[in-house]
């Protein structure tokens, strides 16, 4: 595969000059804390958004989103550049085909990122999507499966379709907090984790809203219905993420290939032979030294000793 090919962080232009000014101080705290790059992993179910998302983190149309097409066949990394600063964003296939996890697509996602740090893992899903369900379960336990639950330590949840009315007249922050909770649960369970293994922290859950209908504030930047700027609230959200503390995810080929067969049980034989020495050669051994000692000895040998036989 050729190297990637990094331009400069020309999009970010395009932002609302307040919106700029947050995305720079953000970058500015990476640079505070000697984090020179930035990978950021998307995935997800098809048709959630995910390569929405990231042409709106970018700020340009770095990836081909068209309503009557599926998704690309194979993952995407995009590099920009700015101040010293490289941000990678991976686009993903979606997870799931004809009703079941796409192996093949897990797979292909795993052998494209060898030998890379995923740094944040984007989970997409749809606010809109109002249940969950055993595929959502398995999406998730597929996951922690191909990079081992701790990616959730570098996790958040990233709903897309933000700028909905919630059905039954429920209260937008209601809703989302119902639908968060719902994620939320299903991410522990598939990925079989407990609270404490994230850090003692929650998985954060974020609102996105991609499309050009989204409602902006006086300052032109755009915002959710609760009034928040969500570009500079996601990215805040990442660099929290990235300060948590936790280890950032190493795809090496031992985390593709799983473990050697052959290395199973290796640890076990030490002390497999220490039990057959002492349980089975040593009682052997002394039970031949006994019958030894109990056997009669023959007249040659004990005229060679002096004795005779009438002597015992």
């Amino acid at each position: 595969m050729a190297s990637n090919l990094i331009r400069e962080w020309n999009g970010i232009q395009q932002f609302p000059p307040s919106t700029q000014t947050k995305l720079l101080e953000l970058l500015g705290k990476f640079k505070q804390e000697n984090v020179s790059s930035l990978t950021i992993l998307v995935m997800g179910k098809g048709g959630v958004g995910k390569s929405s998302t990231v042409n709106s983190i970018v700020g340009e149309r770095v990836v081909a989103v068209s309503a009557f097409q599926s998704e690309g066949p194979r993952p995407v990394m995009v590099s920009r550049s700015r101040a010293g600063f490289t941000l990678n964003i991976i686009d993903t296939p979606g997870l799931v085909e004809g009703g079941y996890v796409n192996d093949h697509a897990l797979e292909m996602i795993k052998r494209f990122l060898l030998n890379k740090t995923i740094d944040v893992l984007l989970y997409v899903d749809r606010l809109d999507a109002y249940r969950v369900d055993n595929l959502d379960r398995q999406v998730i336990k597929a996951i922690a499966d191909s990079f081992g639950k701790g990616i959730w330590s570098r996790g958040l949840i990233v709903l897309t379709h933000a700028q909905l009315s919630p059905p039954d007249g429920i209260n937008y922050d209601d809703f989302f907090g119902r639908r968060s909770e719902a994620l939320l649960k299903v991410v522990r369970l598939g990925a079989r984790i407990k609270k404490q293994d994230v850090q003692g922290s929650a998985i954060p859950v974020v609102l996105v809203e991609n499309s050009g209908r989204c409602n902006t504030n006086d300052s032109g930047e755009k915002v959710l219905p609760n009034g928040i700027a969500w570009i500079p609230n996601l990215v805040k959200t990442i660099t929290d993420v990235v300060s948590n503390g936790s280890k950032a995810i190493l795809v090496d080929k031992k985390l593709i290939e799983g473990p050697n067969p052959n290395d199973r049980g290796k640890l076990w034989i030490p002390l497999i032979l220490a039990f057959q020495y002492l349980f089975v050669i040593k009682p052997i051994q002394r039970a031949i030294k006994q019958d030894i000692a109990k056997e009669e000895k023959p007249l040659w040998e004990l005229r060679d000793m002096g004795l005779s036989q009438r002597q015992f």
